[in-house]
């Protein structure tokens, strides 16, 4: 197929498919063949992608095909079929299989962050130089077993006030994260290695002045949500970055607007992880009262129903049929 009989063959429905999106959503209800055009124009990216077409073709057409999918499905009402499907299917989906750049991501917060935690466990003045005695005087009252920060205990107003609190501060954390993806991904580094080194002096400052049960037995739950989505935040910040430098034969555009779509799930995942962190960090962290094993046992719980949740949700199982095992099992003649 030559790229001239492709264009000349094709170039008129391209052009009614513009007209189309150009129209909006109306006459798109009124073009019963919307999604049959849709689908050939799918196939038309597939197809100049696969033979090497100049690259202005393949930056229009899958143009088309982002605000073709962003119109077809841009009437859909929220419901909780759709809400469960994205929960248990989709972003654990998603999550697998970009683990490569999620394992660059989770390799470089928990590697610097427990790096720096034995740094300054070692070298004390080290948590002194990265956070300033401000910030270590605070963490040391809020940390203390034996202060009335620590011990006075807060009614049901007062946790969800923090449960506010937590979920401003986590969420625009996360969304400063995955928005310094847009200058390159060094944005988002920068942002993930600062909160790693925060943390890991943080951690490291607390248990020198002997208050990590009551430190580790606070975060442990609420952990397992809240770091993996900061992760997410980070990895989905990433894959900008990389859609910045290699763009597959598109324009810089175009391969950011198609990061952004492939982001998009996990951003939106790590959202719902920080709601769910900021609920068990105002009404769970916080209750002293109840025995440490109970809090590292829920703890536990939290980091292995993430782990199993990302590696077995979502995934289809494969029913083969009877005569497909037989046949499978017959000898080649």
């Amino acid at each position: 197929m030559t790229q001239q009989g492709f264009i000349s063959n094709r170039r008129a429905s391209w052009d009614e498919f513009e007209r189309i999106i150009q129209s909006g959503s109306e006459l798109k209800k009124k073009a019963r063949f919307f999604p049959k055009h849709f689908r050939e124009l799918t196939q038309d990216l597939n197809t100049a992608k696969a033979n090497g077409f100049d690259p202005s073709i393949i930056d229009r057409l899958n143009t088309l095909v982002l605000e073709g999918n962003q119109l077809l499905y841009s009437n859909r009402a929220f419901s909780l079929k759709t809400a469960s499907d994205f929960i248990l299917r989709s972003f654990p989906r998603s999550v697998r299989s970009h683990w490569r750049s999620f394992g660059v991501a989770a390799l470089l917060f928990y590697g610097i962050g427990i790096f720096v935690f034995f740094v300054c466990v070692n070298f004390p003045d080290a948590a002194y130089e990265i956070m300033g005695g401000e910030e270590a005087w605070y963490l040391e009252r809020m940390y203390d077993p034996e202060s009335n920060y620590y011990l006075t205990p807060r009614d049901v107003s007062s946790d969800a006030d923090m449960f506010g609190f937590y979920i401003y501060n986590n969420i625009s954390l996360a969304f400063r994260t995955f928005a310094g993806g847009v200058l390159a991904g060094f944005g988002s580094l920068l942002i993930l290695c600062i909160n790693a080194v925060f943390l890991g002096a943080a951690a490291g400052h607390i248990v020198n002045v002997g208050f990590g049960s009551t430190f580790f037995t606070f975060v442990i739950a609420h952990g397992a949500f809240e770091l993996t989505a900061i992760v997410f935040s980070a990895q989905a910040g990433l894959l900008l970055g990389y859609s910045f430098f290699f763009t597959r034969g598109l324009s810089r555009t175009a391969s950011l607007r198609q990061a952004g779509k492939t982001a998009l799930p996990l951003i939106s995942g790590a959202a719902i992880m920080l709601l769910i962190a900021a609920c068990i960090e105002a009404f769970w962290s916080s209750r002293h009262e109840f025995s440490e094993t109970l809090r590292y046992g829920a703890g536990f719980f939290c980091w292995l129903f993430v782990l199993f949740y990302f590696l077995f949700a979502g995934r289809k199982l494969i029913d083969r049929k009877p005569t497909d095992i037989k046949q499978a099992g017959r000898n080649p003649t």
